[in-house]
């Protein structure tokens, strides 16, 4: 697996606080609209029962897609600094 680009309906990770939203760094969300061309991204965060809790647009760098498969051994993983 060597995706870089985030695409609409990935599951990420928060990679800082944003506490003027009530959202802090390792709760996930859905991509749900790509925005600025791929610049920006609408992240849409829900509860267990699938109630939208909050749904904000966040740059690249606030956000790191998750993966639910082994990355394949040609991959090379991408550090993210906050």
């Amino acid at each position: 697996m060597n995706k870089s680009r985030i695409e609409l309906l990935d599951v990420v990770a928060l990679t800082v606080d944003l506490p003027e939203y009530n959202l802090y760094r390792g709760q996930v969300g859905t991509v749900v609209e790509l925005l600025a061309g791929g610049a920006a991204f609408e992240v849409e965060f829900s509860d267990r029962n699938g109630r939208t809790y909050e749904s904000v647009g966040l740059r690249p760098e606030q956000i790191m897609v998750l993966h639910f498969e082994p990355a394949s051994p040609d991959s090379v993983p991408e550090m993210v600094t906050a």
